[in-house]
């Protein structure tokens, strides 16, 4: 089976033969990420139709920071902040993705043309959202997740944070399911930065075989997080600001495009869909075997030397650690 048909479709969004990319754009005065660059309305759908223009196939738009010991606004903030963005890019035939933990939320910026909700909880935040999310037959993202950021609730201990990740994400999805979301609209992420250090992110990456186990497509969200910034900065270094992460987040997205993830969240845009693009390339240039002038004469041999199967060439593509940043 090849990587793209192992990516899997998300029934409700469009089909990409490639990883998706997903950008991102911050309604806080607060992210870490981009300081409040895109709080005003008219700038933050300004700035989605830009990503779009440089190569994002959908944006994520979320009204409330996750960063560490950040306070959390009300609803009626968080409404104010994202419906009308959510709206304006999807008059513009955006695909829109909504992030956010409130069940209102999710439900207000559907019926503004949203097609897909990213919750970084998996529905333990609002015991709404499940139910909610299942009356709209939305897409739902399943994160995994340990708790708010804040005080004693990090809970980043593990004795192997693969399994652990695993095992509690195949039980949250298990209860998304019994919720009443069809498991073709289900999409998980291993939640790089949430209750996790450095390491945990690593190894998460390094094993993202183990999370395709589940069944479902795969978001890989590590744009500008601090494991980056940790493996930048070395073992003496200062980690470089979170803007200055982006070249390191886009060799993530080729390796997590390589792996066959469905989609990457990035802030960046334009570096991200360059490197998904050549993972895609390569990816068709394997599948396809052979050299190119090699002698079509001459049938390839497997390692026992019996002759292969050809394959025909297949299309080019088309269009610290209890972190928790967005």
């Amino acid at each position: 089976m090849s990587k793209q048909s192992g990516r899997g479709r998300v029934v409700g969004l469009p089909e990409w033969d490639r990883c998706a990319v997903m950008g991102v754009v911050n309604v806080t005065p607060d992210s870490f990420s981009d300081g409040g660059r895109w709080f005003d309305t008219t700038a933050a759908v300004k700035h989605g139709l830009q990503l779009v223009a440089e190569g994002a196939d959908l944006v994520d738009v979320g009204g409330e920071s996750t960063r560490p010991g950040a306070s959390r606004v009300d609803e009626s903030e968080e409404l104010r902040r994202v419906i009308p963005v959510v709206r304006g890019l999807a008059s513009e035939g955006v695909v829109v993705s909504v992030d956010t933990m409130r069940a209102s939320v999710a439900a207000r910026a559907l019926a503004a043309g949203a097609a897909l909700v990213n919750d970084v909880s998996g529905g333990l935040a609002d015991p709404a959202m499940i139910p909610a999310v299942a009356d709209t037959g939305a897409p739902f993202v399943v994160m995994h997740w340990r708790g708010f950021l804040e005080g004693g609730n990090v809970r980043g201990v593990y004795t192997d944070v693969v399994a652990e990740v695993v095992d509690e994400l195949h039980a949250r999805v298990e209860a998304v399911l019994a919720g009443g979301i069809s498991p073709d609209r289900v999409v998980v992420d291993p939640g790089l930065g949430f209750s996790k250090e450095a390491a945990h992110d690593l190894s998460l990456l390094a094993h993202l075989d183990r999370l395709h186990a589940l069944g479902h497509p795969l978001l890989v969200a590590a744009s500008r997080k601090r494991f980056l910034g940790r493996v930048l900065a070395g073992p003496e270094g200062a980690p470089p600001p979170a803007r200055e992460r982006d070249a390191a987040t886009a060799a993530v997205s080729a390796l997590a495009a390589e792996a066959g993830a469905w989609a990457v969240r990035v802030h960046e845009v334009r570096a991200t869909a360059d490197a998904v693009r050549v993972a895609r390339a390569v990816e068709g240039a394997r599948e396809a075997g052979g050299a190119p002038g090699a002698d079509a004469s001459r049938p390839a041999h497997t390692a026992t030397g019996a002759p292969a199967t050809p394959q025909a060439p297949r299309g080019g593509d088309g269009p610290s650690g209890a972190e928790g940043v967005r």
